[in-house]
């Protein structure tokens, strides 16, 4: 199977219309403005390469054939009110959006990323132009993301980090899968010095306290070579925002624990080579809360609780410690004026979970039943998944400066082996001990794993690429990319891509695209498998996630996954009339076929499973399918200006993006005629079309006055429309937009020392108040836009040495 040659025909005639698109390159001082513009310069380094091309010999004024920010991390890292990635991206780029999840079980831990109004898995990440594994998670819950995986930014420390390239294009013809919505290309730091910094932040009701401590050395190895090494520790207190209403709830931010070690390296050796690396480890103990049992008097005991053990209710929680391992090895060298890399990628995420605060139910039933007190172990272990990836990459590209006015040849190879599994826990994590119709089986929280689950999956995939870049005058250029994947589990695919630039005058540039695109299913949505309880309308139902093409989804009639397939592309220019002023304007439409989703819930009278349901103890199913078509169209723009004010000096920039998704088609699988809703209702169809505000603006001040800086965000986040689990005629939740702000001060004692104190969210405003009997979390404000947690502080102190 593969895209259709209508959709590579499309990129093909494409070529015929370079005249009509452009591009160009967005340099730092294009999105995020710095006060201290030397620490924040981009620095173009021979084997870094900037995300969008493949020509390595560019110099800091390149234009590229795609829109391209570069958000320098310098002074986020020194200065900054977030303390992770994620978290500081979401506040300084209007198409990225990461919102922290709560009451969304292992999703609480793992902070997912996406681009333009899309999904996690739609988003390729790169360390160093390399690709980076995703997490092993799924995302069951929550508002953002459900039903896929991504990458967890928040594996790298923000000291060991140059900048970030954010290329907002499909780039799956350039470097393959899940680069249907963009790329971010992290690009570690390789400066020589010591660093470090310590940070401290909570919440203005007291809570969520945030402690970090940073340190970051670079070594310089030879005539032009580094090796540096960062480690960091953070500490993400729990917050809890609940009220009288549910006082046994805990709902805020998940308790999180990481240390972090990362290193990045460029040894020469020769005249023309260089050994480089990079790679990092994390362990991360986090802990977040779930829907709180009921005590005496509730319908809990003895389903899901035991008089003996927690008379008044309690909240179990579930503890996940995650291992994060990433690593990268390769040679680049020349050879004839080619330029040659190979390269080795390994990178690994497992996942654990401990519940605790806990019981199973049935055994406590058990034991009551054969003249015990009702005890049940208060925690297990529950299992957990692990994902593993390896890819090789051989990369040739070399300039000709005598092709035209200047012409880029590239092409390479790409071999990339996956592995899944996921691993049971404990009996007492999910064994039934006192059979039907008395205490639930498995841990309350989050029932382990079942041996029936347990699984360990392979595939492979591999790649061809050709990439020509031309420049046919000094003022006119195209970037023509095609490219060949082959995976074991499910068949080939052919994309290309056409972008170009034509430079209207020396201040004006216009730059497009067109472009096809893939995104393979993921093994974890394959192949994943679990028994869960399910919070809908405020009560409990167990539900099995079958796998993809066992028993259960087989009797459903849901067909075996396929790629999603895209069509993308993109207009818009950039314009500088003076070395004071910016503006940039994109506009981009992209249509998924094919789009895999979580489908809704299949419950014991569906005339095909139901009867399996009854026969395995639970009340529903749900299933992984490709059953959605859907288009994005949105609008990007830019604006820069710098000045001096008064005996300082004032940098200002507004951010806007503007996005739209809209589901043009379901389809429906012959068995499942009539069904439509179980397939894809109202509110999963919304989760997919209003899961991240359509609207995001960022207005931002950086006034520098001798030794004195300021530091004003303005955060404008638009409307989002999410569904509800009555349906209609109940009215969806509506959330209103709402404006943050930012504000912080930093005094630099000297050119290596500085303190910065400031607030986020200082307007303490929240998302609009729902029926928690309606929300996905069970609570009145769901963790949408900017949260649900209120007003910050925090102060940073940095030195360097």
């Amino acid at each position: 199977m593969g895209i259709k040659h209508t959709q590579l025909s499309l990129a093909i005639a494409a070529l015929g219309l370079a005249g009509s698109f452009w591009s160009g390159f967005l340099w730092a001082q294009d999105t995020v403005p710095t006060a201290d513009r030397s620490d924040d310069k981009v620095t173009r380094l021979e084997g870094v390469i900037v995300v969008g091309s493949r020509r390595y010999d560019r110099g800091s004024d390149t234009d590229t054939a795609v829109p391209v920010d570069i958000v320098p991390m310098t002074k986020a890292a020194d200065q900054g009110a977030s303390f992770d990635l994620a978290q500081t991206l979401e506040y300084t780029t209007p198409s990225f959006t990461s919102v922290r999840q709560t009451g969304a079980d292992n999703a609480d831990s793992v902070d997912s990323a996406a681009l333009r109004g899309l999904g996690s898995d739609q988003t390729l990440v790169l360390v160093n132009g390399k690709r980076l594994h995703s997490t092993s998670l799924v995302n069951l819950f929550g508002a953002r993301n459900r039903g896929m995986t991504g990458t967890d930014l928040n594996t790298i420390p923000m000291l060991a980090i140059g900048h970030v390239e954010v290329l907002r294009d499909g780039a799956a013809a350039q470097y393959g899968s899940d680069a249907i919505a963009g790329v971010l290309n992290i690009s570690l730091k390789r400066s020589q010095g010591c660093e470090a910094v310590a940070g401290y932040g909570q919440y203005s009701r007291g809570d969520g306290k945030n402690y970090i401590a940073s340190g970051y050395c670079g070594f310089g190895v030879g005539d032009d070579g580094i090796v540096a090494l960062t480690a960091e520790y953070l500490d993400r207190g729990r917050s809890n925002r609940t009220t009288e209403r549910d006082p046994l709830r805990i709902i805020g931010d998940t308790a999180v624990k990481n240390g972090t070690f990362y290193m990045n390296g460029d040894i020469p050796f020769g005249d023309t080579a260089h050994f480089y690396f990079n790679g990092g480890i994390q362990n991360r103990d986090a802990s977040s809360a779930a829907f709180a049992r009921g005590g005496l008097g509730s319908d809990d005991i003895p389903s899901r609780n035991s008089a003996a053990m927690y008379p008044d209710g309690f909240v179990p929680f579930i503890d996940p410690y995650v291992q994060d391992r990433h690593v990268t090895g390769g040679i680049w060298w020349r050879w004839n004026d080619w330029r040659i890399d190979a390269s080795q990628t390994f990178g690994y995420n497992k996942l654990i979970d401990t519940i605790r605060h806990t019981l199973n139910a049935s055994i406590a039933n058990y034991d009551l039943m054969h003249g015990g007190q009702g005890i049940s172990p208060d925690h297990f272990n529950a299992g957990g998944f692990s994902f593993g990836q390896a890819t090789t990459n051989l990369d040739f590209s070399r300039y000709f400066d005598d092709w035209f006015a200047g012409t880029n040849v590239a092409f390479g190879s790409e071999f990339r082996h996956e592995n899944y599994q996921i691993h049971a826990g404990e009996s007492g994590s999910w064994i039934d001990a006192d059979g039907p119709g008395g205490g639930n089986a498995g841990s309350q929280g989050f029932p382990g794993f079942q041996p029936v689950d347990a699984t360990d999956k392979n595939r492979n995939s591999w790649a061809l690429y050709g990439d020509f870049e031309v420049n046919w005058t000094d003022r006119f250029m195209t970037d023509q990319a095609l490219r060949y994947e082959n995976y074991s589990d499910f068949g080939s695919t052919l994309i290309g891509k056409l972008a170009g630039a034509f430079r209207v005058t020396d201040t004006f540039l216009l730059r497009g695209s067109l472009s096809t695109g893939f995104r393979a299913p993921s093994l974890q949505q394959r192949y994943f498998s679990s028994t869960f309880t399910d919070f809908i309308s405020g009560e409990p139902i167990d539900v099995v996630l079958a796998p993809n093409g066992g028993t259960v989804a087989n009797a459903a009639g849901i067909p075996k996954l396929t790629e999603e397939k895209s069509r993308s592309g993109t207009l818009g220019f950039t314009w500088k009339p003076n070395d004071a002023i910016s503006v940039t304007l994109d506009g981009y439409r992209i249509d998924i076929d094919d789009r895999i989703v979580l489908s809704g819930y299949f419950g014991t009278d569906d005339p095909n499973i139901g009867a399996i349901l009854e026969g395995l103890g639970v009340g529903s199913a749900q299933f992984f399918v490709n059953s959605v078509d859907t288009r994005t169209q949105g609008l990007d723009l830019t604006v820069n200006h710098s000045m001096d004010l008064g005996a300082g000096h004032l940098d200002s920039f507004l951010a806007f993006n503007h996005t739209t998704t809209e589901v043009k088609r379901v389809h429906t699988p012959p068995s499942l005629v009539g069904r439509e809703d179980s397939l894809l209702g109202e509110r999963d169809r919304l989760f997919i079309e209003g899961g991240a505000p359509r609207s995001k603006a960022i207005l931002g001040f950086d006034y520098t006055l001798g030794a004195w800086e300021a530091d004003l965000k303005i955060i404008y986040f638009g409307p989002m429309t999410l569904g509800t689990f009555s349906g209609p005629p109940v009215p969806n939740q509506h959330y209103a937009d709402k404006t943050s702000a930012d504000l912080s001060i930093t005094y630099n004692f000297n050119d290596n020392m500085k303190l910065t104190v400031g607030g986020q969210n200082i307007l303490d405003k929240f998302p609009t108040r729902q029926n928690p009997d309606e929300t996905d979390n069970g609570f009145m404000y769901e963790s949408v836009q900017f949260g649900l947690n209120g007003a910050a502080w925090f102060a940073r102190f940095a030195y360097k040495f």
